[in-house]
């Protein structure tokens, strides 16, 4: 019985761990063809912008409505389909006859893997209290090692040549199959019962509930936008600003990506050493010296160094943060996390335009100073995390 248990707790772990690989490689596999779909479907940069709005609208609409239907059914069947409906979205992508075409394709699929992210990261949870120690930060970890992988592979279809709607219907098919078999180890819904859950008429108050998901999102937020930022401009930076060439450029938020993933394969470990409070503070504090730092220095390799530990700063901030809104005591995991991913996230989309807006007034330099600051409030309010009932 007692080697069956263990088996059971590995293959949950290996099948969420998938899920997050899977949503990794999904979301990135698709980015290095944007400029064959641009000239294949003949836009122009405004046209273009407007059509891949669709991936950030359909992942805002995905991620409202999860938490209802894992609620309802369980993340397990949700994460199945999600993934698997994911998959198959990249398709249509390479489908796409005109910019109309091309936003609703890109809408299907951020509807997709924002279903998706609500509800492996609920899985996570639940298979994070079977283990009875921290795991969320190794299953972002795994995410952004697919992010990594996807977007590797994504580049060498495009240096090769070989057509979009090919290659996007082929890592179709490839990934409905990964998906579709990788995460049948998953918990059902008995593994998700809420820490804490009291009879009907019992619950906690809903104010203070909602007042701490809303401190959660805030952290969450700060972290997705100074990411975001990272990701959009911090080329930008180096090479106009600072005067670095295109290659040093690009190694910005090269330095940034791969420290974050290498913190949150090693972030288990720490958090379970220091717990999440003392990380998450310390984390926002380096993040914001070190950019601060950089940005009063004005060189690229003070700027490359602290394009690299901002990303090590706030690499455990999402897991910490759904970590901690999926343990709330009485609160669904999915509902927490979709409260929380729905405040987050719109950090992340409206972060590099906000950081434009900015720039365009007083400069590039100081605009980048505004994750500096977001990184003090992360810092700040890193205790919201101690809330939750691990």
């Amino acid at each position: 019985m007692a080697s069956k248990t263990v088996a059971r707790r590995w293959n949950a772990r290996a099948a969420v761990t998938a899920a997050f690989l899977v949503h990794g490689l999904i979301s990135a596999v698709w980015l290095a063809r944007i400029p064959q779909i641009k000239q294949a479907l003949g836009l122009d940069e405004a046209s273009l912008g407007v059509a891949l709005l669709g991936t950030p609208v359909g992942v805002v609409l995905g991620v409202r409505c999860t938490g209802r239907i894992v609620a309802r059914w369980g993340s397990r069947p949700v994460v199945r389909v999600a993934g698997v409906a994911a998959a198959l979205a990249l398709a249509p992508v390479g489908l796409a006859a005109g910019p109309g075409t091309l936003m609703a394709a890109l809408a299907v699929l951020g509807a997709a893997l924002g279903v998706l992210d609500v509800a492996m990261n609920a899985q996570g949870v639940a298979v994070e209290r079977r283990w009875r120690r921290p795991l969320m930060s190794g299953l972002h970890g795994a995410w952004s090692i697919g992010s990594l992988a996807g977007a590797l592979l994504g580049a060498g279809a495009a240096h090769l040549q070989v057509p979009v709607r090919l290659h996007l219907a082929v890592a179709a098919a490839l990934l409905t199959a990964v998906a579709a078999v990788g995460t049948r180890g998953l918990l059902g819904a008995s593994a998700e019962a809420p820490p804490g859950a009291r009879k009907s008429g019992e619950g906690a108050s809903p104010r203070p509930v909602r007042g701490v998901l809303l401190m959660l999102g805030v952290v969450g937020l700060c972290s997705f936008l100074g990411e975001g930022a990272m990701a959009d401009w911090s080329a930008v930076y180096l090479n106009e600003t600072l005067g670095a060439g295109a290659g040093v450029a690009g190694l910005g938020y090269a330095g940034c990506a791969v420290a974050m993933a290498a913190a949150r394969l090693a972030g288990d470990r720490v958090v379970a050493a220091f717990g999440p409070v003392r990380v998450l503070r310390a984390g926002g504090l380096l993040a914001a010296g070190a950019l601060g730092g950089g940005l009063l220095a004005g060189t690229p390799p003070a700027a490359l160094a602290a394009f690299t530990l901002y990303g090590l700063g706030v690499a455990v901030v999402a897991p910490v943060t759904f970590s901690a809104a999926g343990n709330l005591p009485g609160v669904p995991a999915a509902t927490g996390i979709s409260w929380v991913t729905s405040i987050g996230y719109t950090g992340f989309v409206a972060g590099p335009p906000l950081i434009g807006l900015v720039a365009q007034g007083v400069g590039l330099a100081w605009a980048l100073a505004v994750p500096v600051g977001l990184a003090l409030v992360i810092a700040l309010l890193a205790g919201v995390t101690a809330t939750a009932q691990s």
